[in-house]
C-alpha cells in the first residue's frame, strides 16, 4: 500500500470540543527528509519499498494531507515537577487521524491553542533524540510510542540559541495521558471525565468495555502496566528525566523524550534534566514517582470510581513493580529461577557497580559470557577487589542453575543489549545532522532496532562511555 492510499479516522473527534483544537498544520520552510523508519511504515500496511520521499515529506510538514484527516490538538492539563498547572495541552503536536490502532501525531508542527507562549516548533536535535529513542526502547522491549520518519527544514528556531526546526512523526495507540483526566476533574466536569474514561476504554481496553466495574479494572490494569514499564526502565538504566503526569501515557507506554539518559557508570541517584534542581526524576526515584503520579490519576478518577477501591488497587503497585524488576533482573544475571537471596545478590551487585563506577551496559553485557574468569569484568570497575568478591558469590547461585553455560550465554545475549542509544552516541549523529550529513542518523537506526547483534563497524559504542562524555545533564530542548 502506498502512502496516499491511507484513510485515517478520527473518533476522539466525536467527543465535545472541549477535548480538542482542530488546528493546521504550519509549514516549515524547504523541508528535507532526514530518515524513514521502514518499521514504522509496516506498522500502518505501507510497503517500505515503494515510499515517495517527496509524499513523506509533505505528510510531515502538513502540506499533503490524506484522506479522512482531521487535524487536532489535545486539551490536557498535569502536575509539572510537583505542582498542579490547570491546562496545557498538545502545544507543538497535532494529531492527524488513526489507522491500523496507530495515532499519528506530528511533533513540531506549529502553534496551537495550547502552545501559550511557546512557537510550537521542535529543533533537529531533540527530533533526532525522540526519532530513534522510541525504536531503540521498542527493540528492548520497552513499552514505548513509535516513528515513522524525520523531516529538518531551513527554518530557524530560537532555543539555547538558533537552530533548525525539524518535525517527526510519531505513532501510538493512545495519546491519552494521566494528565486528561486530570483536566476535567479539576474543572468539575465530571461528565467529560466520564466520557473520557469510556472512550479510553473503547480505544485501549476494549475487553473490559461492558464488563462489572470496568473503570475499576481499568485503572487496575493501568497501574500494572505503570509499574513494569519503570521497572523495564530501571533494569537497563534508563533515566525519563521529565515524568510530569502530563508526560505519563495512560495505556503504560514511554512518551515525550525529552531530557533522557541511559546510565553511563552506574549512578543511583544521577540526575540527567538540569532543571530538575531537587532531583525530583532522578534514576532512583522513578519508581516512587510512578507511584505518585497514579495517586494523582486515582484522585481524578474518584467521581467515577470508589476512592477505597481505587486504593487498593493502588496498594498492588510495589508488589508489581518489585516482581516484575526481580524477573527482568533474573534474566539478566542468566538466574533460572527465584531462590529466597536474590534480592540481597543483586543489591550487593548495585552497590558493587555504584563504588567501582561501572558502566552498566558493557558490564552486563561482558558478564554474558562469564565462565569463571573474572579478569574482563575486572577491568571494567575500578574496585576490583569488591567485584570479584560478589562473583565468588554469583558462581555459588549459578550453580542452582540447571541448564549448561552455553544455554545460559546465549540467553544472556539476548537480553543483556550490546548497544543503548547513550547521549554522546546521539550527539554525534546530531553534530553531523546539523551539518546536512545524516547517514549516522540512519546507522543509528539500525543499531537501534537490533542492540543484541554485533555491529563491528559501531564497535567503538558497544564499550564504556568516554570520561568526558559520563552522566551528563541535559536542557529540556535537548
Amino acid at each position: 500500500m502506498k502512502l496516499t492510499d491511507i484513510t485515517l479516522i478520527t473518533p476522539y473527534l466525536s467527543l465535545d470540543p472541549i477535548f480538542y483544537h482542530e488546528v493546521t498544520p504550519t509549514p516549515l520552510k524547504h523541508p528535507r527528509l532526514v530518515s524513514f523508519n521502514p518499521s514504522g511504515a509496516l506498522l500502518l500496511g505501507l510497503d517500505p519499498l515503494h515510499i515517495d520521499t517527496s509524499e513523506i515529506e509533505g505528510l510531515l510538514n502538513g502540506t499533503l494531507l490524506l484522506r479522512g484527516s482531521r487535524p487536532y490538538a489535545m486539551c490536557y492539563a498535569g502536575h509539572q515537577f510537583g505542582y498542579y498547572v490547570p491546562r496545557l495541552g498538545d502545544g507543538r503536536a497535532i494529531n492527524l487521524g488513526a489507522t491500523k490502532g496507530w495515532n499519528l501525531q506530528l511533533k513540531g508542527s506549529g502553534q496551537t491553542r495550547y502552545s501559550r507562549q511557546g512557537d510550537g516548533r521542535a529543533v533537529l536535535r531533540s527530533s533526532i533524540r525522540e526519532y530513534l529513542l522510541s525504536e531503540a526502547m521498542h527493540a528492548l522491549g520497552i513499552p514505548t510510542s513509535r516513528s515513522l520518519a524525520l523531516i529538518t527544514s531551513d527554518e530557524k528556531v530560537a532555543r539555547e540559541q538558533w537552530e533548525h526546526g525539524a518535525v517527526v512523526l510519531r505513532l501510538s495507540p493512545s495519546w491519552i495521558r494521566f494528565g486528561t483526566f486530570e483536566y476535567f476533574f479539576h474543572s468539575n466536569r465530571y461528565d467529560k471525565l466520564e466520557n473520557l474514561a469510556d472512550f479510553l476504554l473503547q480505544e485501549s481496553f476494549p475487553e473490559l468495555v461492558g464488563v462489572e466495574n470496568s473503570y475499576l479494572k481499568m485503572f487496575g490494569e493501568i497501574v500494572k502496566r505503570t509499574a513494569h514499564l519503570i521497572a523495564h526502565w530501571q533494569s537497563v538504566g534508563f533515566n525519563h528525566g521529565v515524568m510530569n503526569t502530563d508526560n505519563m501515557s495512560a495505556i503504560g507506554l514511554t512518551i515525550d523524550y525529552g531530557p533522557f539518559a541511559f546510565l553511563d557508570t552506574f549512578e543511583s541517584g544521577y540526575i540527567c534534566n538540569h532543571t530538575d534542581t531537587q532531583g525530583r526524576y532522578s534514576y532512583d526515584n522513578q519508581p516512587r514517582i510512578g507511584y505518585w503520579n497514579l495517586e494523582r490519576l486515582a484522585h481524578a478518577l474518584s467521581p467515577l470510581i470508589n476512592e477505597e477501591k481505587l486504593k487498593n488497587e493502588l496498594d498492588h503497585y510495589g508488589e508489581y513493580f518489585t516482581e516484575h524488576l526481580m524477573e527482568l533482573l533474573r534474566a539478566k544475571l542468566g538466574l533460572e529461577s527465584a531462590h529466597e537471596n536474590d534480592s540481597e545478590l543483586l543489591r550487593s551487585l548495585f552497590s558493587v557497580m555504584e563504588n567501582g563506577r561501572i558502566d552498566m551496559t558493557p558490564f552486563f553485557r561482558t558478564l554474558s559470557r562469564y565462565d569463571g574468569n573474572k579478569e574482563a569484568l575486572c577491568a571494567l570497575t575500578l574496585a576490583p577487589s569488591q567485584l570479584n568478591e560478589w562473583l565468588e558469590r554469583y558462581d555459588e547461585r549459578l550453580l542452582r542453575n540447571s541448564s549448561s553455560t552455553d544455554a545460559r550465554h546465549a540467553k544472556m545475549l539476548r537480553t543483556n543489549p550490546n548497544y543503548v542509544l547513550k547521549n554522546y552516541i546521539l550527539q554525534e549523529a546530531i553534530d553531523a545532522a546539523e551539518k546536512n550529513d545524516f547517514s549516522l542518523v540512519n546507522d543509528l537506526l539500525t543499531l537501534a532496532q537490533s542492540p543484541y547483534d554485533e555491529h563491528p563497524a559501531f564497535e567503538r559504542y558497544a564499550g564504556s562511555t568516554p570520561n568526558q562524555y559520563k552522566n551528563l545533564k541535559l536542557s529540556c530542548s535537548s
